[in-house]
């Protein structure tokens, strides 16, 4: 019998619009991928797990090669899980059908939907000899019934951390598997966050593969790093690896043959599980000076940061630090013109916190790469029962506001949390001013739920666009603005009328890894005895700038009109904030920050102006 790697190389296909090299499928075009497709064909690995970067072909070969070799060769029930269930139907129409059409071996041993008696859908095949099921890890239905034999899990740091009420998705797609001797589960995913990672996790538990390469010069072996890679200052384009061991530079196309002749090895005991780690160095699809041009993109802000650690290094992010110092932010306290905001901002958001007897409102001025200047935080009381208080937070949000250079701005996004209290008040009041880009919205907490969803539901008692936000996400995000130190992309500025509390109220929360049901959940959590309306306020400016979709590198130094209203019935997604008179080669230059001075004493703003 071939294995996987030799099936695909014989038969496999790529078709047009799933691959840039559509054609015969050639393992030796990456040759680490021989190793991880061959794990499955190993009788003695039970589990493999691959923790790699994006741009390294693991969905083609630990999948769409893997589910093609069980179809043709030895068939068996076989599940893949996708994060959600539309993201697996979007992988079994754009990279399973063309598969399935494009590949000779494959085609016509899957039922034809079209048949009356196939028992073929976009989520189910039927094959002579066995059947494929595609799942989404948040929906508990696909995870039950049917013994299945080969268990394909792709993405699943994306998985929530329990698929409905019903526990672990993946514990509940292995006990799936658990009566057939030769069962195999395949785990993959780019990383996450360090401690709270389930890819890492998995890889920690298995034999800890590393691809070994040999120095085009020198003929020592090692593992590639990002610490060889090196350029001259400002020169990315110039970026190159350097041997480890005779410091001889490597050129891309050297990089590439040596990759072709490298090997996997071990880095500990193998107990049936075979663990791959493989960052973006190892893409014969990625040039070093690309990916080091990425680099220096993404250090603008820690998220990208982040993400760039996780997708092209292919390991866990570490955050320097779970808490905030509020005392460091109030030192750095900036005085601008009471009758006039900073010229560097853009886009103006608003973030409203309902309370039993008051609203609490922060607007925030942003501008390029997200840079932020807090310019107001009121407290406003009354009863929000009430249709005064709702009159009120009207003229506060149709304030305008006059930048140092002349142009006059409005709030373009404003988002008011329905998810504590008065939510039918907040119902009533969102639902006339869709328009207006004021949106209900409700925080929901969860790894891998986006700041902004790409639609708004429905599903509420007042029947509204409701809004469901990300708070973990939109608060770590926040978090790192807190943490960055310098003027620039992602910095946070505050005025020096903002008092102690504010602050201490921004910095209210931390990260606690907490376990469930054998797995690491990261769960932010509230100081004891703390008030964090400040930080939910700010929240949901976040929120509301993502809503806009603002594209910085079309501003010019103008002022931004206000969008266009959105349409009835909402799209799908809220439409982007596009600037008059943009042009994106002609960035703004800089404009010099404000003068810093001492911080002085104030009060809450407590009434709008």
């Amino acid at each position: 019998m071939l294995t996987v790697s030799e099936w695909a190389d014989q038969y496999r296909r790529l078709s047009p619009e799933a691959s840039a090299e559509p054609g015969i499928w050639d393992t030796a075009r990456a040759e680490y991928q021989r190793g991880i497709m061959d794990a499955v064909s190993d009788p003695t690995v039970h589990t493999v797990v691959v923790m790699s970067s994006a741009q390294v072909g693991k969905t083609e070969c630990a999948l769409g090669n893997v589910v093609g070799f069980h179809i043709a060769q030895d068939p068996a029930p076989i599940l893949v899980i996708h994060p959600t269930l539309e993201m697996g139907e979007a992988w079994s129409k754009d990279r399973l059908a063309p598969m399935l059409r494009d590949t000779p071996a494959l085609r016509g041993r899957v039922k034809d939907p079209r048949s009356r008696d196939s028992g073929t859908t976009i989520t189910h095949k039927q094959f002579p000899g066995g059947h494929l099921t595609i799942a989404g890890a948040n929906s508990p239905a696909g995870l039950a019934s049917r013994p299945i034999r080969i268990v394909l899990c792709d993405e699943v740091d994306r998985y929530p951390s329990s698929a409905g009420s019903e526990g672990d998705p993946v514990t509940l797609a292995r006990k799936r598997s658990a009566t057939f001797w030769n069962r195999k589960l395949v785990l993959t995913s780019t990383p996450t966050v360090k401690g709270g990672s389930r890819i890492e996790m998995a890889f920690e538990e298995s034999d800890q593969r590393r691809y070994w390469v040999p120095c085009p010069h020198c003929a020592e072996v090692q593992v590639l790093k990002w610490s060889s890679v090196r350029w001259p200052a400002n020169q990315p384009e110039s970026a190159a690896y350097y041997c480890e061991h005779c410091g001889a530079e490597w050129t891309d196309a050297q990089r590439y043959a040596a990759i072709r002749k490298g090997e996997w090895r071990a880095g500990a005991n193998f107990t049936g599980i075979a663990g791959f780690h493989l960052s973006e160095l190892y893409s014969p699809w990625s040039r070093v000076s690309e990916i080091a041009r990425a680099f220096i993109e993404a250090k603008k802000s820690p998220e990208t940061l982040r993400a760039w650690v996780n997708t092209s290094l292919g390991e866990t992010w570490e955050d320097a630090g779970e808490t905030v110092d509020e005392t460091g932010l109030m030192d750095r306290a900036e005085e601008w013109s009471e009758d006039a905001i900073p010229r560097d901002v853009l886009v103006l958001t608003a973030g409203v916190d309902v309370q039993d007897d008051r609203l609490e409102v922060e607007i925030v001025g942003w501008g390029r790469d997200e840079e932020s200047w807090s310019l107001q935080y009121v407290r406003m009381f009354g009863d929000p029962s009430a249709p005064a208080l709702w009159a009120d937070l009207d003229k506060l949000l149709a304030q305008q506001f006059k930048r140092e250079d002349g142009a006059v701005l409005k709030i373009a996004s404003a988002a008011v949390d329905s998810g504590g209290h008065h939510t039918q008040a907040v119902y009533r009041y969102a639902r006339d001013r869709f328009n207006r880009r004021v949106y209900a919205i409700k925080g929901m907490a969860g790894a891998g739920r986006p700041v902004w969803p790409k639609k708004a539901s429905k599903n509420n008692s007042g029947r509204i666009n409701l809004f469901l936000v990300g708070v973990d996400a939109a608060k770590e995000a926040v978090y790192a603005r807190l943490r960055i130190t310098r003027p620039g992309a992602g910095f946070c500025h505050f005025p020096a009328s903002r008092e102690a509390d504010w602050f201490a109220q921004l910095t209210a929360e931390s990260v606690t890894t907490k376990y469930s049901k054998g797995f690491p959940v990261r769960t932010w959590v509230k100081k004891p005895g703390a008030r964090n309306e400040a930080l939910d306020a700010r929240v949901y400016a976040y929120a509301a700038l993502q809503s806009l979709n603002v594209v910085w590198a079309r501003f010019r130094d103008v002022s931004p009109p206000l969008p266009a209203a959105a349409p009835e019935p909402p799209p799908a997604t809220t439409p982007p904030l596009q600037p008059a008179a943009a042009h994106p080669l002609e960035p703004a230059p800089r404009a010099p920050q404000p003068v810093r001075r001492p911080r002085m004493g104030g009060g809450w703003m407590n009434s709008w102006r």
